[in-house]
Parts: structure tokens; sequence; C-alpha cells
């Protein structure tokens, strides 16, 4: 149990490093999320084919694990929105929610009773991430879209923590990322019409660019993600999402050693 939980706190740590390249990437955060589960939908095909897994699922729970899917894209535009709209802090700071949405939505949504001691955690590591990162919450739209963004993690977590105890995690990050994926491809039409100001899509990738994708869709998501969901058949929801509540940690000491120096905001 104890390299359990030394794995996912390998593995928050990576995520603590996802806004930073949200920050370092310059395409905006539809089309960023969009390139980002692309290619980690081929970057998990490819590894179902190698490890010769089969692809089948039953039609009902391809709609579920797609449905999952859509929820991720959501939660990480927002994150990365929220991280364009304020600073990497405050950002991180609003996903210290999570925990406390996980507490709500876990027994609502599995049919048992409210924990207090659960609510009560999550009270308390809002409390203590906000006096560790110090965020300046006059910047009230990018700590909405954040917390908004803790919503959304809470809800695709607790989904998940069921779907995996019937899926390999593999396959099922693979149906999620293509669902992911393909909800932003639907979305488009009404995004580049409504939303980007007149400019359209901005796919383009430029200088290094690729390689922070890279990055982002292999380490952080094709690892990451299916090595969380993995972790899901043996710790609680709750217990995984009060430990990414150290996310924000993780990621206000990576900003301020890669970027205190060098670029505003951060």
């Amino acid at each position: 149990m104890l390299k359990d939980y030394l794995k996912l706190h390998f593995i928050v740590l990576l995520w603590g490093f996802t806004a930073i390249l949200g920050k370092l990437l310059t395409v905006p955060p539809v089309e960023l999320v969009f390139w980002r589960t692309a290619l980690a939908a081929t970057g998990l095909a490819g590894l179902l084919v190698v490890r010769r897994t089969s692809w089948r699922v039953a039609a009902p729970e391809a709609l579920k694990l797609l449905g999952v899917g859509a929820l991720v894209a959501a939660h990480w535009i927002t994150f990365f929105l929220a991280a364009r709209l304020s600073s990497v802090s405050v950002c991180l700071a609003g996903l210290a929610t999570l925990a406390l949405w996980t507490s709500l939505l876990e027994p609502l949504l599995l049919w048992r009773r409210v924990r207090p001691y659960e609510v009560g955690l999550g009270l308390l590591a809002m409390l203590g991430l906000y006096l560790i990162s110090q965020a300046e919450f006059t910047q009230l739209t990018g700590l909405l879209v954040a917390v908004a963004s803790a919503g959304l993690s809470a809800l695709f977590s607790v989904l998940n923590s069921q779907l995996v105890r019937r899926h390999a995690p593999v396959k099922l990050t693979f149906y999620e990322m293509a669902g992911a994926c393909l909800s932003i491809a639907l979305f488009f039409p009404i995004y580049s019409r409504y939303f980007t100001l007149g400019q359209g899509l901005r796919l383009a990738l430029h200088g290094l660019d690729w390689l922070w994708l890279l990055l982002l869709a292999g380490v952080c998501t094709v690892y990451a993600f299916s090595t969380s969901v993995e972790l899901m058949k043996r710790i609680s929801a709750f217990v995984v999402n009060l430990t990414i509540n150290l996310e924000p940690v993780y990621g206000i000491v990576l900003a301020q050693i890669m970027f205190v120096l060098r670029v505003p905001g951060f």
C-alpha cells in the first residue's frame, strides 16, 4: 500500500507541472486540450496494440466512457483557462476545493451517507492551501473558473472509481481521451464562431510548443492519468483527491523555481 501512495504522490507532482506547461504553450486552452487528448488517445491506441489488449467494450459502457471523457475535456479546458485568466498560484489554489467537492459528490453518486470528517478535511485542505499559496484572490474570475474545474475533476474521479472495476485502466483511459478529443472537435464550430473574437481556430504550434505538448500528452496524460485510474482500484476517490490537493503545493514550488524571476504572473 505504501508503494501505491508514493506512486500517487509522484503522479500529483507531475500534475503540478501541467499548469506550468499550460503557461509555456502558446495555443489557447480549447485548442491545447484538443491537441493533448488527440496525442494521448493516439499514444494509448499504440499501447493497446503493442500489448495486444482487446478494444471491445459494450455500446452502453462505451458511451459512458466517452461521456466521462467529455467531462475530462471540460475540466482541462477550465483548468488551463484559469491559469491564463490569473496566475498559476491562483489557479492551483482554486483546485484546493477538490477534496471538498469529492466529499459531497461521492455520497451523492454512490448512494452513501456524507462523512463529516471528509467534509472537515476538505475545508482544512482549502484553508491550508490558501495560507501556503497566499494567492491574490482579487483575480476572482480565474479563481471561480478554477473552482469549477475542481468540481468537474471530482465528478469524473468518482465516476472513474466505479468504471475502473469493469475496465482495464489503459483501455478506459483510451476511450476517455478519445471522448474528450471528439467532444472538443464537435464543439469547434460553436467555439470558433462565438468565442474566438473573430480569430477562428488557432491550432498551429510554434517553437517549443511540440516539446511541451509531447511532455503534457505523454508524461502528464498517458502515464499519469492511466496510473491514477489504476490506483483507484485500491484507493478511494476521496483519498486520491485529498492527495491531489498537494498539486498546488508542488505546482507553486515548481512555478517559483522556473518562472518567478522571468515571467510576470507566476
